[in-house]
């Protein structure tokens, strides 16, 4: 199996619902199609019970806002993904210049994507985890993306003794009876997305989940949220591409996932899979994470257009092969069915 470093994604109790026994195995989706139909066309998915569609491969729009990525950077990137068929972009409040730069360059185009983004956080005096705060969040984004009406808001890594108060989900059910906001989401990971999908108060979630990082996708997305009807984006889908550091990468964000691809042996569980020949890592990391069961589109964020279209290349394939999946499912039950998600 060939390895190539491409772009990563960067990102400035106990759990009910375990897959059972005769499940599909995490990476598979019973009915998927391959991300492009017989004419080219990127393939959508139905995004939960929310009447929206998305496509397979979204993109994650982190990177746009940072400093040192120019405006025609920026722009170049977005209209290839649109281009592109892509039609979901996810940004946050908290991503620099990104909801800006969405709104600067492709407000004209609004109605080709389904734009997502969260908040939450302490704004215009409101503390964080507050109504006022949610609120201002709300209205600031839809200023800065210049748009009419956010298809998706999520409360942003919000702590689960918070999300008890219920007073967020409030100001959340307000928003989108004032049309300010299509669906109510929850982005975060562990005991918090389990109370959130349990709740019944969200439409969507963002959570993490890749080869090293499944306990969301066997706890909680392939089971209580596809049971909900909740539309699912999956992020981090190729683990910061741990791959590329032959050595530990001390104090760099991808470290904890450089951890677990050793510790699960992954290299050499799938390398006596005759399905994995010819697959790079990061093909292979996109494609289980996109085709997982319950997940509607997994975000690739990247800067760069080039890196947009090997990305797009890369799900082109379509489910990983049986012989692929069934190795990775060894390794995590060997070595890592007790992690929990990386937050």
């Amino acid at each position: 199996m060939s390895q190539h470093p491409d772009q990563q994604p960067t990102s400035p109790e106990e759990n009910r619902g375990q897959v059972p026994a005769g499940s599909p195995v995490p990476g598979t989706d019973a009915g998927a199609d391959t991300p492009t139909g017989a004419d080219g066309a990127m393939q959508q998915r139905d995004f939960g019970r929310t009447g929206l569609r998305v496509s397979v491969v979204g993109l994650g729009a982190g990177q746009i806002g940072e400093q040192d990525v120019t405006e025609a950077e920026a722009a170049r990137v977005l209209g290839s993904a649109l281009d592109a068929g892509v039609t979901l972009i996810d940004t946050a409040a908290t991503y620099g210049l990104s909801e800006e730069r969405i709104g600067r360059h492709v407000a004209a185009r609004r109605d080709e994507f389904v734009l997502s983004t969260k908040g939450g956080q302490a704004l215009d005096g409101h503390a964080e985890w507050t109504p006022g705060a949610v609120t201002a969040s709300i209205d600031r984004s839809l200023r800065r993306t210049r748009s009419e009406r956010l298809d998706i808001f999520f409360l942003h890594s919000c702590p689960v003794d918070v999300l008890r108060r219920g007073d967020l989900q409030d100001a959340l059910d307000d928003a989108v009876a004032a049309g300010k906001v299509r669906v109510a989401g929850y982005s975060g990971d562990n005991e918090h997305l389990t109370y959130a999908v349990e709740s019944g108060r969200f439409g969507a979630i963002e959570t993490s989940i890749n080869v090293v990082d499944q306990a969301n996708l066997r706890h909680v997305v392939g089971t209580l949220a596809r049971d909900a009807g909740l539309g699912v984006i999956a992020k981090r889908p190729i683990a910061n591409a741990p791959w590329r550091f032959a050595e530990r990468p001390v104090g760099h964000y991808g470290e904890l996932y450089w951890e677990r691809f050793r510790e699960l042996g992954l290299e050499a569980a799938v390398a006596g899979a005759e399905g994995a020949s010819g697959l790079e890592w990061n093909e292979l990391a996109l494609r289980f994470t996109a085709y997982a069961p319950g997940v509607h589109t997994a975000i690739a964020g990247t800067a760069k257009a080039d890196h947009l279209r090997s990305n797009l290349d890369a799900a082109a394939g379509g489910p990983l092969p049986a012989d692929v999946l069934s190795a990775i499912d060894r390794a995590w039950e060997r070595a890592g069915s007790a992690w929990p998600a990386s937050t």
